[in-house]
């Protein structure tokens, strides 16, 4: 029976009752990417494997590339026999069609359950029934066989997956994107590390054009595909911006608008329960992500805040971004609101009674609640 076992590596290390619940999870995201492409399965688990039957082996697998979670998986053949000379006999009969006469292999045996010989006994009885050069250390080929009870699942192809921790086992948050590159990065290391996450961009329409609002949904389409759906908040920003361009020093301009966006992003994570905000910041990429402006900007909200890409080197998130599929869209041109009335110099070190102080000239309350009465919400 032609079946694709699946493989994880970080639910193992937790307790019981979380490897069943995270189990459980993994096996649902996996259903859901499976139904989403159409293609007819069943699926089982036994301790530590999951397997997915199938007819549509191919396109199953590039599905299962996308699952956060799976750490590889092997299409394979399921004998249902646990007999010695069974598996020697299939394997015999079915060799050559795996290894070409020139190649060398290697078996790898693993077993799980009671047996009347050991991993190291059936990795040699296969490499006995096989007429062809072996090499332990760099074989061409690699006979993987694991036999788990009565059942043998044997495969000679092992593809690696993006790891991590199944979408929505750890958790929502929230992801400021800008439409940069590194904002759908981070968004996408979040998911990986278990969490659902859900949208929120501000743009300075009409006072710019709707690119950067198009760009996110872009994004957004991309992000979807390891997530299934995906909600954007978008912010209109302008009418801030221009109170603040009006009324605050020049070089505490932009450390202000960030200020105000996580007033605005605490009061959507609330809505959508989400337990952290999560943004693309570099430490000292620009003004606004010096350690003196971080925390004056981050004072203003009471929620865990989460900066995936903080320590990375800026060619590593681009060659992420890449990987990822979102590169290509962050570098189109667009005209993002933290642009719109920058000073030349602005200020890489605020304090924050100074902050506190300039944001008296402002009413605050009425410019957060103006903001998130006019939010559109789109789901990709």
């Amino acid at each position: 029976m032609e079946e694709i076992l699946i493989r994880y590596g970080e639910i193992f290390l937790k307790s019981e009752p979380v490897i069943r619940i995270y189990e459980k999870k993994l096996v649902n995201n996996i259903k859901t990417i499976l139904n989403k492409e159409k293609i007819k399965f069943k699926i089982y688990r036994t301790r530590g494997r999951i397997f997915v039957q199938t007819k549509q082996i191919e396109k199953a697998g590039e599905a299962l590339k996308k699952v956060f979670g799976i750490v590889s998986f092997s299409p394979c053949h399921n004998l249902k026999a646990s007999n010695l000379k069974e598996i020697q006999n299939f394997v015999k009969k079915n060799y050559s069609k795996w290894i070409k006469k020139k190649q060398k292999f290697a078996a790898r045996a693993r077993r799980v359950g009671k047996h009347e010989f050991t991993s190291q006994d059936l990795a040699k009885a296969i490499g006995d029934v096989i007429d062809r050069k072996v090499d332990l250390s760099k074989p061409d080929v690699e006979v993987g066989i694991e036999l788990r009870d009565d059942n043998c699942y044997i495969y000679t192809e092992t593809v690696k997956c993006l790891g991590g921790l199944p979408v929505s086992a750890s958790g929502k948050v929230l992801c400021l994107i800008s439409g940069g590159i590194d904002s759908p990065v981070a968004a996408w290391l979040m998911m990986k590390r278990g969490c659902s996450i859900a949208l929120l961009h501000f743009h300075s329409f009409p006072l710019v054009s709707k690119k950067s609002i198009e760009k996110t949904k872009e994004l957004a389409k991309i992000l979807s595909v390891y997530q299934n759906k995906i909600k954007i908040y978008f912010i209109p920003f302008s009418k801030i911006q221009t109170q603040i361009k009006t009324k605050i020093l020049a070089e505490y301009r932009i450390v202000l608008y960030r200020r105000f966006m996580l007033r605005i992003a605490e009061e959507i994570a609330k809505l959508e329960e989400a337990k952290a905000i999560v943004t693309g910041e570099n430490l000292a990429q620009v003004s606004s992500q010096t350690l003196d402006n971080i925390a004056a900007i981050e004072e203003v909200t009471t929620m865990p805040m989460l900066r995936p890409v903080i320590g990375m080197d800026k060619v590593e998130i681009i060659d992420l971004a890449k990987k990822i599929g979102t590169y290509e869209i962050s570098i189109k041109p667009q005209e993002d609101c933290c642009t719109l009335f920058v000073p030349r110099h602005p200020t890489t070190k605020a304090k924050i009674d100074m902050v506190e102080g300039l944001e008296k000239k402002l009413n605050v309350e009425k410019l957060v609640k103006g903001a998130l009465k006019n939010v559109e919400i789109v789901k990709i």
